[in-house]
C-alpha cells in the first residue's frame, strides 16, 4: 500500500536524523512503551508495499486487517485521572474490537516526540496523543502526515495547525478553570489569599486551570501568596504548603490543579493543625473527580472539585471507524461535557457516579 511504502522511505530518513541530534530512540522510547500488540516489521511492511504498489490501499478494517494504534500518553501513575483514562485505552483498544495497540508513556515532550517518531518508523495507521506539553509538535505531526498516518488528539490540546490532526477530543480546561474560579468568587470571602498549586507546565490542564485564577488576581479580585508546580504530585504540593506554613504567611484558599496536589496540600495543614472545608479556616479546591476526593466533599473536608473526564476512548474509537468506513468526521474538535462540585451541595449518588 502507498501509505506504507512512504512509512518505510520516511523510517529510513528518520533514523539518521535521530542519530545525528535525537539522541538514542530506543533509550528513551523503548523502556517507556508497553506493547499490546506490536505493529508489523519493517520487511513485512516493505514486502506488502512492494506487492501492492500497484493497487488502490483496503481500509484495514474491510480487509480484516486489525488497525494499528501508537498511542502516546502521560504515566499512568501521574494521578487517579490518568489511571482511569489509560485503563479506558486499554479497554478498548484491543484486538478483540479489531485493533493493535502499543503504548509509550512521558511526562516530557522529547519523549513523547521520539515515541511518536518511532510509531511512524513502525507505521502504524493511527497516533493517538496526549500532549505532555501544547507547544513542539508540528514537524513530528508533518511527518506523520507525509506518511499517511493519521493523528487524534485526546485529552489535551496542542498548538498546531488542524490540518495535521483528524480530531481534538478533549476537555474544555479552560472552562473548568472559569467554573472553578467562578465558584470561588462566589463564596464571598473578605479577602483571598491563595496558595496555587500548578501541574506540570505548559501542560494544556495547567495552563487552563491557570489562567482564570491569573485573570482573578491581575483584576485585584485575589491575592496570591505563593504560586508553584508541584507537576501533579502530592509530596511536591505539601512541601509547597508547608513552606508557606513554615513561613508564617497568611493564606485561606487551597487552588490545587489537581486531587492528588490538594491531598498534598491537605497533608500539610493537618499536620499543622490548621482546619480545612466547610465552615473552616482553609478552602480546598482540587480537579479530576477521583472518587475518594469527592468522598472529601461529601464529608465536608473539601469545598470544591472540578471534573475532567478520562473517558475519551469511545470517541476515538467511533472517529477512526469512521474513517476506515469512508465516511467523514462531522467535527474537529469534540469537547467532553463537565461540571464543578459544590461540598454543600453534592450527593453519594454525584460521587458513585462521576467519581473516577
Amino acid at each position: 500500500m502507498l501509505r506504507k511504502k512512504l512509512a518505510v522511505l520516511l523510517a529510513a530518513t528518520m533514523v539518521v536524523a535521530s542519530i545525528v541530534g535525537c539522541g538514542s530512540a530506543e533509550e528513551a522510547a523503548a523502556p517507556a512503551t508497553d506493547s499490546a500488540e506490536e505493529a508489523a516489521p519493517a520487511d513485512d511492511a516493505a514486502a506488502a508495499a512492494d506487492d501492492g504498489a500497484a493497487e488502490e490501499a483496503e481500509p484495514a478494517a474491510a480487509s480484516g486487517e486489525l488497525i494499528t494504534v501508537g498511542i502516546i500518553n502521560n504515566d499512568p501513575n501521574e494521578s487517579g485521572y490518568r489511571t482511569a483514562n489509560d485503563k479506558d485505552l486499554k479497554e478498548t483498544f484491543t484486538e478483540e474490537n479489531g485493533y493493535s495497540a502499543s503504548f509509550a508513556y512521558s511526562l516530557k515532550n522529547d519523549e513523547q516526540i521520539t515515541a511518536a517518531q518511532k510509531f511512524i518508523q513502525d507505521g502504524v495507521d493511527y497516533l493517538l496523543l496526549s500532549a505532555a506539553d501544547t507547544s513542539g509538535w508540528d514537524s513530528v505531526l508533518k511527518d506523520a502526515q507525509d506518511a499517511g498516518i493519521r493523528v487524534i488528539l485526546f485529552d489535551r490540546t496542542i498548538d498546531a495547525d488542524e490540518s495535521l490532526y483528524e480530531a481534538s477530543i478533549v476537555s474544555d480546561m479552560a472552562k473548568e478553570g472559569e467554573t472553578a474560579v467562578n465558584w470561588l468568587k462566589g463564596q464571598g470571602l473578605d479577602e483571598y489569599n491563595v496558595i496555587h498549586i500548578q501541574g506540570v507546565m505548559g501542560s494544556a490542564a495547567q495552563q487552563g486551570r491557570t489562567g482564570a485564577l491569573d485573570a482573578a488576581v491581575e483584576a485585584g479580585e485575589m491575592n496570591i501568596v505563593t504560586q508553584q508546580t508541584a507537576e501533579w504530585n502530592a509530596e511536591k504540593a505539601q512541601q509547597i504548603v508547608q513552606s508557606v506554613i513554615d513561613s508564617g504567611e497568611s493564606f485561606n484558599v487551597i487552588y490545587a490543579e489537581n486531587d492528588d496536589m490538594a491531598k498534598g496540600a491537605v497533608a500539610a495543614l493537618d499536620k499543622a493543625n490548621i482546619s480545612h472545608g466547610v465552615g473552616k479556616d482553609v478552602i480546598v479546591m482540587g480537579f479530576d473527580c477521583n472518587k475518594w476526593a469527592l468522598e472529601e466533599l461529601l464529608a465536608g473536608n473539601w469545598n470544591y472539585d472540578g471534573q475532567c473526564t478520562p473517558f475519551q476512548s469511545s470517541y476515538i474509537d467511533e472517529v477512526i471507524k469512521t474513517i476506515e468506513s469512508g465516511g467523514t468526521v462531522s467535527e474537529k474538535v469534540i469537547i467532553m461535557e463537565e461540571k464543578g462540585f459544590d461540598a454543600t451541595t453534592i450527593t453519594q449518588e454525584d460521587v458513585d457516579t462521576y467519581g473516577i
